[in-house]
């Protein structure tokens, strides 16, 4: 971990915060390692931390009684996991899993609720993710009911390169049909189409974006409505360029 650069300032919610309330929060932030298929959330669970990803993205899987799942969002780079400690809850229905490695910052729920009971800047700003996060939770299910599954595929992928610094990820068939809640010979016919297509390069569990104007020619409607409404509400929030001065290559 010591060999590699981290910035608070990586997500884009801290870069977004003004001076002041960023000062307050850094000192308590702490670098994590976030390693792939961990659990940070079971559904249920107490609160006791939130995450802001930097270079990792997390699922929101909702986890039914005999056991099988569906994603219901992802979080990386543009935010935060653990809404319902500021939505006046204490713990969450779903399970956030790490669905690709990487790092972010913990930070302990009694000073995010501190600091959102203030009223200022950062109650404002966590309130506009939450409504984007909820339009991501409300397109997905949509999607996941009316379009194929080589259309669903399409949206994951563009969700989930867009929170990535790369253009490639690891991630099984059998992982992307429980993501989305499909039979794993779905996913291996739809994504057996978009290579054949020459939008992606699958290969042993590695998939490697090679044409983005074709995959956001292929994808459903849900992709952009998701988009549109994360830039619209987050229009303050930097996408590169660190303005905090903090920085970190060790923890």
């Amino acid at each position: 971990m010591s060999q590699i650069s981290h910035n608070p300032t990586q997500n884009h919610l801290l870069a977004a915060l003004p001076t002041d309330e960023f000062e307050r929060l850094a000192p308590h932030l702490e670098l994590v390692e976030m390693p792939l298929g961990e659990v940070l959330y079971e559904s249920g669970g107490q609160l006791k931390h939130v995450y802001f990803p930097t270079t990792s993205i997390v699922s929101l899987l909702y986890v039914l009684e005999n056991g099988s799942s569906a994603e219901i969002a992802v979080v990386g780079n543009e935010g935060i996991l653990g809404i319902s400690l500021f939505m006046g809850g204490e713990t969450t229905p779903s399970r956030a899993v790490v669905q690709s490695e990487g790092f972010g910052y913990r930070l302990k729920a009694a000073i995010l609720k501190e600091e959102f009971n203030r009223f200022g800047p950062v109650l404002r700003l966590l309130l506009r993710y939450t409504q984007a996060l909820i339009t991501q939770m409300t397109q997905t299910a949509v999607c996941n009911r009316h379009h194929s599954i080589e259309q669903q595929l399409c949206r994951w992928l563009l969700l989930s390169f867009d929170r990535l610094p790369t253009d490639s990820l690891n991630m099984t068939q059998e992982l992307i049909a429980n993501m989305l809640g499909v039979r794993r010979e779905g996913v291996t016919v739809a994504a057996g189409n978009l290579q054949r297509a020459g939008l992606i390069d699958y290969n042993r569990g590695h998939i490697k974006m090679l044409d983005r104007p074709g995959l956001e020619k292929a994808v459903c409607e849900c992709y952009a409505v998701v988009k549109q409404e994360f830039d619209r509400l987050l229009s303050e929030t930097p996408r590169a360029n660190p303005s905090h001065p903090i920085s970190s290559s060790t923890h």
